[in-house]
C-alpha cells in the first residue's frame, strides 16, 4: 500500500537530469521484463554495478539508482525474487577478502596493526548491497521505497531462507535509520489532511473502522489518536494508537466505538483506555517503537490531563482460540467434572472436548444464554491460563499482544467476558478481551522482572483464575 509509484521515480529522474544535464547522457534508462527473463538479470546486474562503481560523481550514481528503483517497481512476483537472489549470491561480502583479513587481524603484533586490522575486516564484513540500498536511501523517498523493499523480503524468506543476509543488511540500515530519537510523535485530528486521514483508515489493523463517521467519532473530543512519523516519511504514519478518554477502565470495545454513545467531557475523564494499536509499515517488522509511543503518549497525557490518573489497554487476544483448539484437538484435559457434565448435557452428544469445541464453533453461540453460561467459566479460566501461563520454546508467553505489554512493564488486569462479539473477535479470542494496566509507579519494575527473570506481571484475581 502506498508504494512509491513509477510517476514519482520518473520526476525523480528528470530532476537529476535537469541538474546534470548532458553530463549524464550515458546514463541509459532500464528497459526489462516483468519476470526478469532471459539476459534481462544481467542488464540489472550491470546496472547494480554501476552503481556501486560510482562513475560519473554522486549524482550519476543517484540517477542509476533511480533507474534501479524504478525499473524494480516494474517488476512482478518472480522478478523481484530474481532481484533479491542476484543480491544474494553477487553482492554478498567476498569470503576470500574477509579470511585475509581475519588472518592479519591475528597475525598482528602491535597496536597500530591491530587497529588498521579490524578497520580492514569492519570493511570487508559490509557487503557491497548495503552500499546499493544507501544509494536508494539518498533518493526523495527512498526511505519509504526500501521500507517496502524489506516488505516484499518477508514475504520470500519463509520460502527462500537463501534470502536471510539481504533481509538482516536491509533491517540493520532501517534499525539505525529509525531509531526512535528521530521519530516525531503527532497527534491525528479529524482535521488533519484528507490523505492522512485515509491512510488511518486503510491501516487500522484492530478494530476495523467502518465509514468517515466511524473515523470521527474515534477524532471526537473525548479521544485522541497520535503517532510516530519519519523526518523522510512525513505523510506516512509508522504506527498509531488511539485513545478514549472515559471514567473507569473499560470493559468491552462497543461501547467505546458507539457512535451514538455521548461524548465524555474530557476534563471529567480519570482513564486513558489504549484501544488500538496499528502498525503500518510491514517492512519495518521487527524494527519496534511500538513501547516508545505509548510511554509518550502516557508522558503527553499525564502532563497535559493530570485528572487523567489511570492508564490501560482495551486489548484483544489473537492467538486464544488457536491455542484452545490445538489443546482441544490433542484431547488435553481442560475442563473439570462440572464444567464437562454442563457442556455435555446442553450438547447432547460427544466427548467433553468434542461438545466443547461443537459449542465454541457456532459463531451464535453468545446470543443463546444457557450455552453462554456454559462456557464462560471454562473460557474465563482457560484465557487466563493461556496468558499468565503458556510460554513458547523461548520462555515468552504465547499471545503477541501480552508479550508487547508485558515487556512494555503492564500488568494483566483483568478479563472482560464478551468484550468483542464482532466475528473476528469470537474467532481469535472466543469474544474476550484483556485490561493491561501501565502502574506509572510499576512500569519500569515491571518490565525489569519480566526482561530479566520472565516474571508476567498479573492482578490476584487473573492468577487465581490461572490456577
Amino acid at each position: 500500500m502506498n508504494r512509491p509509484t513509477g510517476n514519482f521515480w520518473s520526476r525523480t529522474l528528470s530532476r537529476l537530469r535537469d541538474w546534470r544535464g548532458d553530463a549524464l547522457a550515458g546514463v541509459r534508462p532500464l528497459s526489462v521484463s516483468a519476470d526478469l527473463a532471459g539476459d534481462d538479470l544481467a542488464v540489472i546486474s550491470a546496472q547494480i554495478g554501476a552503481c556501486l562503481e560510482g562513475r560519473g560523481g554522486a549524482v550519476s550514481s543517484r540517477l542509476r539508482a533511480a533507474e534501479l528503483g524504478r525499473a524494480y517497481l516494474s517488476l512482478d512476483s518472480d522478478g523481484r525474487l530474481r532481484f533479491f537472489q542476484l543480491l544474494a549470491e553477487k553482492f554478498d561480502v567476498d569470503e576470500a577478502a574477509v579470511d585475509k583479513a581475519a588472518t592479519s587481524l591475528g597475525e598482528a603484533d602491535n597496536d597500530a596493526d591491530r587497529i588498521r586490522a579490524r578497520r580492514v575486516l569492519r570493511r570487508n564484513l559490509v557487503t557491497p548491497r548495503v552500499d546499493l540500498f544507501r544509494q536508494f536511501n539518498s533518493l526523495d523517498r527512498g526511505v519509504k521505497f526500501l521500507v517496502d523493499m524489506r516488505a516484499d523480503l518477508l514475504r520470500l524468506l519463509r520460502d527462500h531462507p537463501e534470502l536471510r543476509g539481504v533481509e538482516e543488511d536491509l533491517q540493520d540500515l532501517l534499525r539505525a535509520w529509525f531509531d526512535v530519537g528521530f521519530l516525531e510523535m503527532a497527534q491525528i485530528t479529524f482535521n488533519s489532511p484528507a490523505s492522512l486521514l485515509e491512510k488511518l483508515i486503510a491501516y487500522e489493523a484492530v478494530h476495523e473502522i467502518q465509514s468517515w463517521a466511524d473515523l470521527k467519532n474515534r477524532l471526537d473530543s473525548d479521544r485522541r489518536c497520535f503517532s510516530f512519523v519519519h523526518p523522510n516519511m512525513p505523510d506516512e504514519p509508522l504506527i498509531f494508537v488511539e485513545v478514549a478518554l472515559v471514567n473507569g477502565i473499560a470493559d468491552n470495545v462497543h461501547d467505546l466505538l458507539d457512535e451514538m454513545a455521548p461524548a465524555t467531557d474530557p476534563d471529567t475523564a480519570d482513564t486513558a483506555i489504549f484501544y488500538s494499536i496499528s502498525n503500518c509499515q510491514r517492512g519495518l517488522a521487527g524494527v519496534g517503537f511500538g513501547d516508545f509511543l505509548i510511554k509518550r503518549v502516557v508522558d503527553r497525557l499525564s502532563q497535559r490531563m493530570p485528572n487523567v490518573k489511570t492508564f490501560a489497554t482495551l486489548s484483544p487476544i489473537p492467538g486464544f482460540r488457536k491455542w484452545l483448539d490445538q489443546q482441544l484437538e490433542a484431547d488435553a484435559e481442560l475442563l473439570t467434572d462440572a464444567q464437562a457434565r454442563l457442556i455435555k448435557a446442553i450438547a447432547r452428544n460427544g466427548s467433553a472436548n468434542e461438545a466443547f469445541r461443537k459449542l465454541i464453533s457456532d459463531p451464535k453461540w453468545p446470543n443463546d444464554h444457557d450455552i453462554e453460561g456454559a462456557l464462560k467459566d471454562p473460557l474465563m479460566t482457560l484465557c487466563a491460563r493461556y496468558l499468565a501461563k503458556e510460554k513458547d520454546s523461548r520462555d515468552r508467553p504465547l499471545d503477541p499482544v501480552a508479550r508487547f505489554h508485558l515487556n512494555n512493564g503492564a500488568r494483566i488486569e483483568r478479563l472482560n467476558w464478551l468484550g468483542d462479539r464482532s466475528p473476528s473477535g469470537l474467532r481469535q479470542s472466543a469474544g474476550m478481551m484483556v485490561n493491561y494496566l501501565y502502574n506509572l509507579d510499576h512500569i519500569e519494575r515491571n518490565h525489569e522482572a519480566y526482561r530479566g527473570e520472565g516474571r508476567i506481571a498479573a492482578a490476584s484475581s487473573v492468577t487465581r483464575m490461572a490456577k
